[in-house]
């Protein structure tokens, strides 16, 4: 009841961060892939058990990226 009264200046000035946060999210999915590809490549030509790992949570930075996409897709 008393958040009915409330004479701020928020609806005024209020601004939506889901602009910047599409605009990360765009960077996080194109750096996300790029990076995880270079890092199966990596993998597949030095055999080594580190790059098959960093290509993993690449590609997971590159999924969550992608999912917070759709979610904003949604929010529009």
């Amino acid at each position: 009841m008393w958040l009915r009264n409330r004479r701020g200046t928020e609806p005024l000035s209020a601004r939506s961060p889901l602009r910047a946060r599409r605009i990360l999210s765009l960077v996080a999915l194109v750096l996300g892939v790029v990076i995880a590809v270079l890092f199966a490549v990596l993998a597949m030509r030095t055999g080594a058990e580190v790059w098959r790992w960093e290509a993993a949570i690449a590609a997971a930075v590159a999924v969550v990226a992608a999912i917070d996409l759709l979610v904003l897709r949604h929010r529009r």
